[in-house]
């Protein structure tokens, strides 16, 4: 019971995180990143501390399989939403320091070119 209670405790000072990185980030990408891994974690957390806690519960099936749901899509999701913002030409903050999705679109097109050519 004490051990569920501290991992429900970790989660929402996880989650709280979360918010405030939210909060405190320059830019959407940053932004997105701070709440989602954040996030994750302090719903898993916060999860496992529901299971362990209440041990009598008979929804231990029903939590195991939100936080597989938690883990599968909440990376992909925030993948997909920054890469459409990217392509949208949301910009970077200007203290980001390097734009790899830009640089990987960069050597594609320089492959391809490169490719016609021969």
């Amino acid at each position: 019971m004490i051990i569920g209670a501290i991992l429900t405790l970790f989660g929402a000072v996880f989650l709280f995180l979360g918010a405030l990185g939210i909060l405190r980030m320059p830019d959407v990408y940053n932004r997105m990143q701070a709440g989602t891994k954040a996030t994750t974690l302090g719903s898993i957390l916060f999860l496992m501390g529901i299971a362990i806690g209440h041990t009598e519960c008979v929804c231990l099936w029903k939590i195991i399989l939100l936080i597989l749901f938690l883990i599968f899509t909440n990376p992909i999701s925030s993948h997909t939403l920054a890469r459409a913002a990217h392509f949208a030409g949301i910009k970077l903050a200007k203290r980001s320091v390097k734009d790899d999705l830009k640089d990987d679109e960069g050597e594609s097109e320089k492959s391809d070119y490169e490719g016609d050519e021969i």
